[in-house]
């Protein structure tokens, strides 16, 4: 018996990577699945390999990109395996850019794939399961949400997938809906592209070392689990904390630019976040603990 028998799963960007292995680890745990891909040839060899090994899955070429495309995706689901138990959206483009060189419409086409996709094809998805009972929504988001060089475009679509997850959470509840983002580090072919993350991402962190989370979070087990973000890069597997009101929270009936800046100029300067994901100190920060050293 798998954890995922009798259920029906939809993964998009599924043709490689990731994607693909979300969706082989998924068949292996018993589950029909929709292999999506804008590549159709790759998400019919995804799929024919499920099938050749006694699993079932169809493939499909619709783009996440275009809302009704998105609603054929789910609705090949419903139509072959009569229910949608489960989604992971795992479709998205990434890109390295100096953020005064980007290009309007590589940002367009990023936050289509990765934002507006995500939304469309959760859309169809939590009808569906809304239809049904319930269901688990698995959002892939990306440790770059805190902030990382070149990634600017990239960074904000998965901090707003984090976000929608955590939103998706609070409304999905009562619907025995859960949804949660995972941050998944592993050598894909994105990490081609970087040779900051070729160094960063050895060649042993596979796709299938982080399968079994979302298979996790996709079946039953997860029961009770909703609104988290979790990350996992083949070897450890941890929480990241929700965004919250940083101590000290200081008062005042009105707030003026004189206020303010005694506020940053005494006890908020000692209080300023490092920012990105490499913690970088600000500068008045760095200031303060390396005096006359800034850069």
């Amino acid at each position: 018996m798998g954890i995922l028998d009798g259920k029906a799963v939809v993964i998009t960007g599924a043709g490689r990577g990731l994607g693909e292995a979300y969706a082989m680890h998924a068949a292996q745990a018993g589950a029909a699945v929709v292999v999506n891909d804008v590549d159709g040839d790759l998400a019919d060899q995804v799929a024919e390999h499920i099938r050749a090994y006694g699993g079932r899955a169809v493939a499909s070429a619709h783009t996440v990109a275009d809302p009704s495309e998105a609603e054929k995706i789910v609705g090949m689901c419903l139509t072959e395996f009569g229910r949608v138990d489960g989604l992971v959206n795992n479709a998205g483009l990434n890109y390295e850019s100096r953020p005064w060189e980007d290009d309007p419409d590589t940002i367009r086409q990023t936050v289509e794939v990765n934002l507006l996709g995500v939304i469309y094809t959760g859309m169809a998805a939590m009808r569906a399961m809304r239809e049904q009972g319930g269901g688990s929504i698995v959002n892939i988001s990306s440790g770059a949400f805190l902030g990382q060089r070149k990634l600017g475009t990239y960074s904000a679509t998965k901090g707003a997938v984090a976000s929608l997850s955590a939103s998706w959470a609070l409304d999905l509840e009562s619907e025995n809906i859960r949804v949660n983002a995972v941050c998944p580090v592993a050598h894909t072919r994105m990490v081609w592209k970087s040779e900051r993350s070729l160094r960063a991402i050895p060649a042993d962190r596979t796709p299938g070392k982080v399968a079994p989370l979302v298979l996790f979070l996709l079946g039953d087990d997860a029961a009770g689990i909703t609104g988290q973000v979790v990350r996992c890069n083949g070897r450890q597997l941890h929480l990241i904390g929700h965004p919250y009101f940083k101590q000290p929270i200081l008062e005042s009936d009105t707030w003026d630019t004189s206020s303010v800046k005694r506020a940053f100029d005494g006890v908020l300067q000692a209080h300023l976040e490092p920012y990105g994901l490499e913690k970088r100190m600000p500068p008045r920060l760095r200031e303060l603990v390396e005096p006359g050293r800034t850069a």
